[in-house]
């Protein structure tokens, strides 16, 4: 038989395990977005220097916050 102490204690260690793999993640987005945004940098100066459309260059370059505001907004959203 089971009583309602231990369906809580359930419930805590399973918000607690949830509440861990949150804390084990954080920052983890937003690192992923960091990285992608300086690859973003890099290879919009290597498209504008070496490759043939300097156009394609600058808009690639402009990636780079709006990966880094993704990637922080996510994170936000993941912690709510």
């Amino acid at each position: 038989m089971i009583n309602s102490n231990d369906k809580k204690q359930k419930y805590i260690c399973q918000d607690f395990k949830k509440l861990n793999k949150l804390i084990i993640m954080s920052g983890q987005i937003a690192k992923i977005g960091l990285i992608a945004s300086m690859f973003s940098v890099v290879g919009s100066l290597y498209i504008y220097f070496v490759g043939d459309n300097e156009n394609l260059g600058i808009f690639v370059g402009l990636w780079a916050p709006t990966l880094i505001l993704a990637s922080n907004e996510i994170e936000s959203w993941m912690e709510n």
